[in-house]
C-alpha cells in the first residue's frame, strides 16, 4: 500500500471528530502533499464520506476541490456536504457545473444528490428538472423527489409522483413506503394509499413497525377506522407511536369509547403514552363527560408536562371545563408556566360555556395586560360566552371592536355566534338581517342558529323560510325537519307536522335518535328512549315513576307540547318520562352514593320538559346534576339551573 493510501486508511480507522484538530496526515492530504488520488478514487470517496459524516463539511469540500477528476463516487459526497452548509446554493451550483463536464453526470447517484441539494434550497423546479434527466430513475431517486415535495408542503404533488413511480414499475423499500403513505394520509388519498400498502405487503416489508404505523395513520386520516384497526391488530410489534396513532385516530374520528378502551389497554401493555396520545384520551373524556377516566389519563404523565406543554395544558383545561369542573380548569390555568394564546382562549371559552361570561371578560383584560395579542379565536370564545349568558350588548360591542379596534376580519364562525346570540334573545329580524349583510354565503351552522331562535320564540313563518335554505345546504339532516315539525306541533298545526314527517319518509331522512351516557366505575353506560338492554332498566323505570309522583306533588306538569306527534296527552306524558337523560339520571341515583355529583352527557339538546324535571329532581334528591348537551352546560342544584333557563 502506498504511503498516501496508508495515510487515508489510518484516518478512516481512527475516525475524525469535528471537535478535534484534523490529524496531521489529513492536513497533508488537504494541502496536496501526498496527493495521488487519481489512483485512489475509491479511498478518496471513503475519506470524503468520513469527513462528511463527522460534520466536517467544509474540509470535505476542500478535499474534493483538490481532486483532479471528480467521479460518480466523490460527487455525491461533495453534494451532500454542500447541502449541509448554511447557504448551500453557491457551492451546489459550482459542483453542478463541474459535473456537467464529466461522463459521470448522468449517473443516478450524482443526479439524486443534486436533486436533494436543490430541494434543500426550496428550488423544486430545478429538482424536478434534474430528476427528469434520469433515464431510469431508481427507488432512491423516486423517493428523493417524493420527499422533496413532502418537505415543501406539496403533498398532492408527492402523491402524483408516487403514482407515476408505481406505474413505472418501482418496487418500494421501507422508507419509500413510509413517505408515500404519509403523503396519502395528508391528502386523504385512500386509493393510492391502499395500493402502496398492498405493494408493501407484496415486497415483504409490511411487518416493519414504521411501514405498518404509516398505514394505520393513512387509514385513520381517511376515516377508515376498521381497516386501521385491522392493520394495527396484525402488527407483530407495536411501539408508542403505533399505539398513539390508533388512539388518536379513534379520538379524531368520533369514537370516544374505543379511544379510552385502547388507551387503557396500552397501559396494561406497559407502553408509556406520549403527550399527543394523552391529548387524544383527554379529548375522548371531554366528549363523554368522563371526569374520572380523565383523571386516570392525567396520572400517566408527569404533572410538570401539563404545566410546561401548552398542548397538554389546553386539553386538560378543556376537559375539566366541559365536565363542569370550571374551578379545577382555573387551577390548571393559573399553575401553567407556559401559556400561549390557545391556552388563554380555552380558559375564556370554558368560563363562557359554564355560565361565567363576566369572569371571561375580565380574563380578556388580563390577557391584554400580559402582552398577549387577541386573535380571531379569542373573539369566538368571547362571543360564545355572550351567547351562553344572553349578553347581547356585550356581544355587539365585542363584535364591533373586533374590526374597529383590533383590525380582525370576522370569519363565518363569528357571524354564526352573533346570529345565535341575537336569535336566542328573540331578535330574529336583526339576526336575519345580519345574515343578509354577511360578506359571504351563510352556511348550515349560521342558518341553524336562526332556526333555533325560531323554535324558542315560535316563529313558524320565519322557520319555514330558514328550513328551505337548510334543505338546500344539507338535505339529509333530520334535525332541521324535526325542529320545524316541533314548531308546527307547538302551534297545533298537526297537518303540517304530519306532511313534514311524510316528506322525510319519502326522502329517506331518518330522525337522529337521542341518547345520553354517564361514566360509572370505569365504564360508560348509554341510554336511549325505549331501549331496555341495560341490566338495571326495571329498577331505573321504577325510580323514575317514584320521582314522577314526588314531582307532581310539587306542582310539576309535563310540557307535552315538546312532543311532535298528534296523540293524547297521556301518551305524550309517557314518552316524556323516559327521555334518555332522565334514564341516565335515575341510573346514577341508584348506583352512586348520596351527595355525589351526577354528570350526564347528551348528543342532542335537552328539551324544555326535561329541563324543568331535572331542576325538581335536583331539589328532591339534594344532588348536583350536571347535564351537557350538544350546545351547552346545565348545572342543576336545589331546583335551579346555571343557565337561568336561557338556552
Amino acid at each position: 500500500m502506498s504511503s498516501a493510501a496508508a495515510a487515508i486508511h489510518r484516518v478512516l480507522v481512527q475516525g475524525v471528530s469535528s471537535s478535534d484538530r484534523l490529524p496531521p496526515l489529513t492536513v497533508k492530504l488537504l494541502h496536496g502533499r501526498l496527493l495521488r488520488l487519481d489512483l485512489l478514487a475509491d479511498l478518496s470517496a471513503l475519506l470524503l464520506r468520513a469527513l462528511s459524516s463527522s460534520g466536517l463539511h467544509v474540509h470535505a469540500l476542500r478535499l474534493h476541490s483538490l481532486l483532479p477528476v471528480p467521479s460518480h463516487l466523490t460527487l455525491p459526497c461533495a453534494l451532500k456536504s454542500a447541502s449541509r452548509l448554511p447557504n448551500p446554493l453557491p457551492v451546489g451550483e459550482q459542483l453542478h457545473a463541474r459535473s456537467l463536464k464529466l461522463p459521470s453526470h448522468s449517473n443516478p447517484y450524482v443526479l439524486t444528490s443534486l436533486l436533494n441539494l436543490y430541494a434543500k434550497c426550496d428550488l423544486l423546479d430545478r429538482a424536478r428538472s434534474v430528476f427528469d434527466e434520469m433515464r431510469c430513475p431508481n427507488t432512491v431517486s423516486w423517493t428523493a423527489l417524493i420527499t422533496a415535495y413532502m418537505n415543501a408542503g406539496r403533498a398532492r404533488e408527492a402523491v402524483a409522483v408516487a403514482r407515476d413511480a408505481f406505474a413505472s414499475g418501482m418496487r418500494p423499500d421501507s422508507f419509500t413506503a413510509v413517505r408515500v403513505l404519509t403523503a396519502c394520509a395528508r391528502v386523504a388519498d385512500l386509493g393510492t394509499g391502499e395500493a402502496v400498502w398492498r405493494a408493501a405487503q407484496g415486497e415483504g416489508i409490511a411487518g416493519s413497525v414504521f411501514v405498518a404505523t404509516a398505514a394505520v395513520d393513512m387509514y385513520v386520516k381517511c376515516g377508515e377506522m376498521a381497516r386501521a384497526r385491522e392493520v394495527f391488530d396484525k402488527m407483530p410489534e407495536k411501539d408508542a407511536v403505533a399505539w398513539g396513532a390508533m388512539v388518536g385516530g379513534y379520538a379524531s374520528n368520533g369514537h370516544p369509547q374505543e379511544t379510552l378502551e385502547l388507551f387503557f389497554a396500552m397501559q396494561t401493555q406497559g407502553v408509556k403514552p406520549d403527550c399527543y396520545t394523552v391529548v387524544g384520551a383527554l379529548s375522548a373524556c371531554t366528549r363523554l363527560g368522563a371526569l374520572d377516566m380523565g383523571r386516570q389519563a392525567v396520572r400517566t404523565v408527569d404533572w410538570d408536562e401539563f404545566l410546561d406543554n401548552p398542548v397538554l395544558g389546553t386539553a386538560l383545561i378543556d376537559m375539566y371545563a366541559k365536565c363542569g369542573r370550571t374551578g379545577e380548569a382555573w387551577v390548571v390555568f393559573q399553575q401553567m408556566r407556559n401559556r400561549d394564546i390557545v391556552v388563554w382562549n380555552a380558559m375564556i371559552l370554558g368560563l363562557g360555556l359554564t355560565g361565567h361570561g363576566r369572569i371571561g371578560f375580565a380574563l380578556v383584560g388580563k390577557m391584554e395586560k400580559s402582552g398577549m395579542k387577541l386573535n380571531d379565536n379569542t373573539f369566538i370564545s368571547i362571543l360564545c360566552s355572550c351567547t351562553h349568558t344572553g349578553l347581547v350588548k356585550d356581544g355587539r360591542r365585542y363584535f364591533h371592536n373586533m374590526t374597529q379596534l383590533y383590525n380582525i376580519t370576522p370569519r363565518i364562525e363569528h357571524y354564526g355566534c352573533m346570529v345565535d346570540l341575537l336569535s336566542r334573545a328573540g331578535l330574529l329580524q336583526e339576526a336575519h338581517q345580519l345574515i343578509d349583510d354577511m360578506p359571504m354565503q351563510a352556511n348550515a351552522v349560521v342558518w341553524g342558529a336562526l332556526l333555533g331562535g325560531c323554535k324558542i320564540h315560535r316563529d313558524a313563518e320565519l322557520a319555514e323560510h330558514v328550513l328551505k335554505q337548510l334543505i338546500l345546504l344539507e338535505p339529509r339532516n333530520s334535525g332541521n325537519y324535526v325542529m320545524l315539525s316541533n314548531i308546527y306541533s307547538n302551534s297545533n298545526r298537526w297537518e303540517d307536522a304530519a306532511k313534514l314527517r311524510s316528506d322525510m319518509k319519502v326522502k329517506g331522512v331518518e330522525k337522529a335518535r337521542a341518547y345520553s351516557w354517564v361514566e360509572f366505575s370505569g365504564k360508560v353506560h348509554e341510554f336511549r328512549v325505549g331501549d331496555k338492554s341495560h341490566p338495571q332498566m326495571d329498577q331505573i323505570y321504577q325510580k323514575l315513576d317514584e320521582l314522577g309522583i314526588e314531582m307532581k306533588t310539587m306542582g310539576y306538569k309535563p310540557t307535552t307540547d315538546v312532543v311532535m306527534f298528534d296523540v293524547e296527552d297521556e301518551e305524550k306524558e309517557h314518552t316524556l318520562v323516559y327521555h334518555s337523560e332522565k334514564l341516565a339520571i335515575a341510573f346514577c341515583l341508584l348506583s352512586t352514593q348520596p351527595g355525589e355529583v351526577i354528570r350526564v352527557t347528551k348528543n342532542l339538546r335537552v328539551c324544555t320538559d326535561c329541563h324543568t324535571a331535572i331542576k325538581l329532581i335536583s331539589r328532591i334528591t339534594h344532588r348536583e346534576i350536571i347535564v351537557r348537551d350538544n350546545n351547552r352546560f346545565h348545572c342543576f342544584e336545589d331546583g335551579c339551573c346555571s343557565c337561568n333557563d336561557y338556552w
